[in-house]
């Protein structure tokens, strides 16, 4: 069994902001594959179903960012699922607007749903999918991230949604290290503000 995880703020004020990046792709891939994610349980928006032979859960956390690891540690402690069958999807700030990155395990960096996520579950060594959302660019990063994307992010990162959807198709099918071949996009930001590889 799988545990899919998007991250992001309940709420329609929420709803299309750039912290809500872990939701809009759950909501593209349930989409993809007729499931419905509205059942209530472990604070969290669930739905089911079987994909490439694997029984996968779908899970949206409901308590807000900055808890989101009390939703998972219940939904991971009550189906009894492996680390690394947990597979977390949410934004970053510190990868260009529109990039893709999948690792098969990491620190949270400065995304304060993943550190809530790690300190829940003891362990960093699960994968996640990084959908970039570029820099603050002077703006308050707390202003920035539940902000509405511009019409011109909105294409790039639609494209990022879908593609990310896709990508866990192809864990699941492949395995990561396939999926991460296929589909890492975009470049870091280093600390200086040059471009760097992840």
């Amino acid at each position: 069994m799988y545990v899919i995880a998007g991250l992001g703020n309940p709420g329609k004020k929420y709803e299309k902001t750039r912290h809500n990046m872990g939701f809009l792709v759950l909501d593209e891939f349930a989409s993809m594959h007729g499931i419905r994610v509205s059942k209530i349980k472990h604070k969290a928006l669930c739905g089911e179903g079987i994909i490439a032979g694997e029984k996968v859960l779908l899970v949206k956390p409901q308590t807000y960012m900055n808890l989101s690891g009390e939703s998972l540690r219940e939904v991971m402690s009550y189906y009894d699922v492996p680390a690394e069958n947990l597979i977390v999807i949410y934004d970053d700030l510190d990868l260009e607007t529109g990039a893709l990155r999948i690792r098969k395990k990491g620190s949270s960096g400065s995304h304060n749903g993943m550190k809530s996520v790690i300190y829940q579950l003891q362990t960093d060594e699960f994968p996640r999918i990084r959908i970039g959302i570029g820099a603050a660019e002077g703006l308050d990063w707390k202003d920035f991230v539940t902000g509405t994307v511009s019409r011109e992010e909105a294409d790039v990162l639609a494209d990022s949604i879908r593609k990310a959807a896709e990508s866990i198709d192809c864990i699941l099918e492949d395995g990561i290290d396939i999926a991460m071949n296929r589909y890492n996009t975009g470049k870091k930001k280093t600390e200086d503000g040059k471009e760097g590889n992840d």
